[in-house]
């Protein structure tokens, strides 16, 4: 048997005993982890002020009746506007809900930057306190700087 016929049985044998143990090993691997996605989708002058949009999507495992967060809005020269806190209200399990949220006298065109400072509430049967700040995933959709 020549040296390239024996390395090609080889090369087989190994694949073979590999492929089903990787395989067993992909189907261990654990489900990605919790989360509360919020996404800032955007803002824009309203007769109020200037409306934000978020769409939020809960994959935390757990509904939750009520997920607050305090937010902070800095102008483009990096100081704080404002302090305010949105109420999301309640965000059944596995769903995607957009928000809206108008701040009155604020100027949309003086926005740099929307932090989430904290969440002041995440109530939920079976959910701890802290799991929306701990598993929150911020993104963003706009030029505007988000995140936690």
């Amino acid at each position: 048997m020549t040296m390239a016929a024996v390395s090609r049985r080889i090369l087989t044998a190994f694949l073979a005993v590999s492929l089903p143990a990787g395989g067993a090993a992909l189907a261990q691997q654990p489900a990605s982890a919790p989360s509360l996605r919020l996404e800032f989708n955007g803002l824009e002058p309203s007769t109020a002020g200037c409306r934000l949009t978020f769409v939020v999507e809960n994959g935390l495992g757990a509904a939750l009746d009520r997920a607050a967060f305090e937010i902070v809005l800095f102008n483009r020269a990096g100081l704080v506007d404002r302090l305010t806190v949105l109420d999301f209200k309640e965000l059944p399990a596995g769903k995607t809900k957009v928000r809206q949220f108008d701040l009155p006298g604020a100027d949309c065109a003086g926005i740099g930057r929307v932090l989430v400072n904290d969440a002041v509430a995440c109530e939920g049967g079976g959910v701890e306190a802290s799991a929306c700040i701990r598993s929150l995933k911020a993104e963003t959709k706009s030029d505007i700087s988000f995140g936690s």
